[in-house]
């Protein structure tokens, strides 16, 4: 199973980030207005907003080239959570497309959005 490369840090990311735990709720209403709500998931799930702003050419183009082999969202990956070092086996990426400039040399950017799947 493929990993989402690191830095040349060594770090997974770039500060800052953000991450999320997420509960899929569906809600059902009704003709009177009521309305009944259930679980869509037994679990939360965990999503991570990755901003990278100082990255070099080398980094930009191993993200670009992960990114691509796992198809965009088709691809299946682990993730290590940054902030508690958890390792996430089952994660993808949400989208299919990624935005990256390269305005000069050591500042690339780029920013992804990753999301554990429950299935």
């Amino acid at each position: 199973m493929s990993t989402f490369p690191v830095l040349r840090t060594g770090a997974v990311i770039q500060f800052p980030a953000t991450r999320a735990t997420q509960f899929a709720t569906d809600v059902v209403q009704f003709i009177d207005g009521s309305e009944q709500r259930f679980r869509g998931y037994a679990q939360s799930y965990h999503r991570w907003i990755i901003n990278c702003d100082s990255l070099d050419e080398t980094e930009l183009n191993d993200i670009r080239t992960f990114v691509q082999g796992m198809n965009g969202a088709v691809g299946v990956f682990s993730f290590t959570d940054p902030w508690d070092s958890t390792v996430y086996p089952k994660c993808s990426i949400e989208g299919d497309m990624l935005v990256e400039l390269l305005a000069e040399p050591m500042q690339g950017r780029t920013s992804i959005v990753i999301r554990e799947n429950k299935t």
